[in-house]
């Protein structure tokens, strides 16, 4: 029983607790990679790897599931996540190439069938 009435023993278990709170402090204060940057940045710097253009990549998705997607496996908070959802639907529409033909022609509906 001599053991427990060792000199400095009385200080272990508050110095114990203090070493958690710091440890549990420091790991609370956490980070937003994403804050402050435009969507086109965060789209350039987390999706250009994979992707060469945002065109079509939200084509056909609604807006909030396209941000919990997002959400869920590239952006590091729902605020990003939403505001690039929003870019990738600015920017979602026919390409450069076809709006910029001034004399391109609507696509002509299908013909009718006759009945026999």
């Amino acid at each position: 029983m001599t053991w427990l009435f060792r000199p400095g023993r009385e200080l272990t278990a508050p110095l114990m607790i203090l070493a958690a709170a710091v440890l549990t402090a420091t790991a609370a204060v956490a980070q937003n990679l994403d804050a402050g940057k435009s969507p086109a940045k965060l789209f350039a710097e987390g999706c250009a790897t994979c992707h060469r253009s945002p065109r079509g990549l939200a084509k056909g998705r609604f807006s909030l599931t396209l941000s919990w997607f997002l959400k869920d496996h590239y952006a590091t908070s729902s605020d990003s996540a939403k505001a690039l959802a929003a870019y990738l639907e600015s920017v979602d529409g026919p390409t450069p190439r076809a709006a910029a033909r001034p004399g391109a022609k609507a696509p002509r509906p299908p013909k009718p069938v006759q009945s026999q």
